[in-house]
């Protein structure tokens, strides 16, 4: 059987005495109406916006660990070559991460040139299962900080206190390590809109890590009951103005494909698709 990875990343399985020709196909040149990056400077981007706790290198590629909070602190960073052959790479990311009773993920991606189809489908001969797909979109960062939304009530801050967390429910308990990958980056950034009481949560809260001239909007989350009022796009709109007043001009995010009500609003921002990310679990 020969396995054919498209830009999608999930290999088809086909019988080898079907196929006549074939060749490895680039990736299509960009089209697309946000600033030009190579996958390569995007995933470093990316990936310092999430930093682990902990990390380690495989020749190219960087073992990272935060606890299990966020794959992507917890994860794989694949680019380049680990060094040593692919099988025996693999058992020490297992035992490196079974060492911290942790699953064993490699964040992949797919869809541009540079990208890793190849190491996907080689993945997926090994028995490693993909679990999640998000997509990788990018804008211009001075038409989000023009958007007319109503900033007056956003509050912007350095850090992070108890109350943006209690929004913030992604993980199970709010120790240091969770507060480490997210005060982690170069220039972070922490917005939050007061809920209708004191003591409430808060109606939206959002990130920005500022990386020279790239913005990464992140944790953009709107109780239930205030949604539908904008509250989205002021909380984007006030991080994107203090990011261009930090020099950016670039912005990026990253949203799960089954993400639809996301991705409509991030389409009607100037977001466009530059690839995907999955993340393949060991089996």
């Amino acid at each position: 059987m020969l396995s054919i990875t498209p830009k999608s990343g999930e290999s088809v399985r086909i019988p080898e005495s079907v196929l006549v020709a074939g060749k490895v196909v680039p990736a299509a040149p960009a089209r697309r109406r946000g600033p030009a990056a190579s996958f390569e400077e995007l995933a470093s981007v990316c990936a310092r916006a999430w930093q682990p706790v902990e990390s380690e290198p495989l020749g190219d590629w960087r073992l990272r660990a935060a606890r299990g909070f966020t794959r992507r602190a917890n994860s794989v960073l694949p680019l380049g070559d680990p060094g040593v052959p692919l099988d025996e790479a693999l058992g020490h990311v297992r035992q490196w991460y079974g060492e911290r009773d942790l699953p064993a993920y490699i964040q992949t991606a797919t869809g541009a040139e540079g990208t890793q189809e190849l190491l996907c489908a080689e993945l997926e001969e090994r028995g490693w299962r993909r679990e999640v797909t998000a997509q990788v979109r990018t804008a211009g960062l001075a038409p989000i900080g023009d958007l007319d939304a109503d900033v007056s009530r956003v509050r912007l801050s350095r850090d992070l206190d108890e109350s943006w967390l209690s929004r913030y429910q992604r993980f199970e308990t709010p120790g240091p390590h969770v507060l480490a990958v997210l005060r982690g980056g170069p220039s972070v950034w922490f917005a939050s809109v007061p809920g209708d009481s004191e003591d409430a949560a808060p109606a939206a809260i959002g990130r920005c890590v500022v990386d020279g001239r790239w913005a990464g909007f992140m944790a953009v989350e709107v109780d239930p009951a205030h949604r539908r009022r904008g509250l989205a796009s002021a909380v984007m709109t006030a991080l994107a103005r203090k990011a261009l007043e930090e020099g950016a001009s670039a912005a990026w995010l990253q949203v799960e494909t089954d993400n639809e009500g996301a991705r409509a609003l991030y389409e009607g921002m100037g977001f466009a698709v530059h690839h995907l990310y999955h993340h393949f679990r060991s089996a």
